[in-house]
């Protein structure tokens, strides 16, 4: 179970290692999908876009400057989107894993439903606060249940998370992760979770996987943290679950929310594979703005 949130004072006093105040990220614009099944590409934390054929699709957006209520409070953001709203293409689907800030960006949703007008895929309970935003077609999704709506099969997996956007409103509504079937390859979204068994089940239900985009940071301490994030040893533990797709880090190196470095995810992660043998061709993060094709 999450720590109570009369916890996080304690959590805050906990020493976190500095990190800088800006890192600079070159924009740039989305590849060709060039007859690939699909083409995904990191904008940032937990932020991907996965362009397909049949229409292109946002995790999770977030595209502003602080992580907080009314984009005012809360932590800010280190390193800018790595490709500018406006260079993003037609957006047909938007997956919204939970409602926590730094996922659920109220602005950023805005912003997509007066540009491209998408269908958003979110959990079950989220509708009333994201129908906020102007977007008209949300379809929510219980655990494994497969979307209706989305132009490509979409299903909805479990995450060991919580929900909250207030101390008063803690788990009534529901969270999880997704995985995209585009042209026959499977990507898997991982959203934010902390370690389960779930993942095992995740391949054995839905199909082997060609891709996994799995957290890596806001892991310390592990007193406060375990319960809701998994660390990069756990990741690569999930990555073996899941069957050894090729695997791509998030969640690192743009919002300082908890006490790591900015560069202790990958440097963590690196290690944990060498300790299990595994190539950094399977699972490894990808520059900002950086890009991998499923085939």
């Amino acid at each position: 179970m999450p720590q109570p949130f009369s916890a996080v004072p304690q959590m805050m006093r906990e020493p976190r290692t500095p990190w800088p105040a800006r890192v600079e990220v070159a924009p740039g614009l989305p590849p060709p999908l060039d007859g690939a099944r699909a083409a995904v590409t990191f904008i940032g934390h937990s932020t991907f876009l996965i362009q397909t054929a049949l229409g292109n699709i946002l995790t999770d957006p977030m595209y502003s400057q602080r992580a907080g209520p009314f984009n005012r409070f809360g932590p800010e953001r280190v390193r800018q989107p790595a490709i500018r709203f406006d260079d993003l293409p037609p957006i047909a689907v938007v997956l919204l894993s939970h409602n926590h800030y730094d996922h659920c960006d109220l602005h950023t949703l805005a912003m997509l439903a007066t540009k491209f007008d998408p269908l958003l895929i979110t959990p079950l309970g989220n509708r009333r606060l994201v129908s906020s935003t102007g977007l008209q077609r949300i379809e929510e999704l219980d655990w494994w249940q497969h979307s209706n709506l989305a132009p490509v099969p979409i299903t909805l997996t479990p995450a060991l998370h919580f929900s909250a956007r207030t101390p008063f409103d803690r788990n009534r509504v529901l969270w999880g992760g997704f995985v995209v079937e585009a042209d026959g390859a499977r990507i898997y979204f991982a959203g934010d979770t902390a370690y389960g068994p779930f993942f095992r089940d995740i391949g054995g239900r839905l199909g082997p996987l060609d891709l996994a985009l799995i957290p890596i940071g806001a892991y310390e301490p592990r007193w406060f943290m375990q319960a809701v994030h998994i660390n990069p040893e756990e990741a690569v533990q999930a990555h073996v679950d899941l069957g050894g797709p090729e695997s791509i880090g998030m969640h690192f190196g743009t919002f300082q929310l908890t006490t790591e470095g900015i560069d202790e995810p990958q440097r963590a992660l690196d290690a944990a594979l060498r300790a299990r043998g595994i190539s950094a061709s399977r699972f490894h993060t990808l520059a900002f703005g950086g890009a991998t094709r499923v085939e």
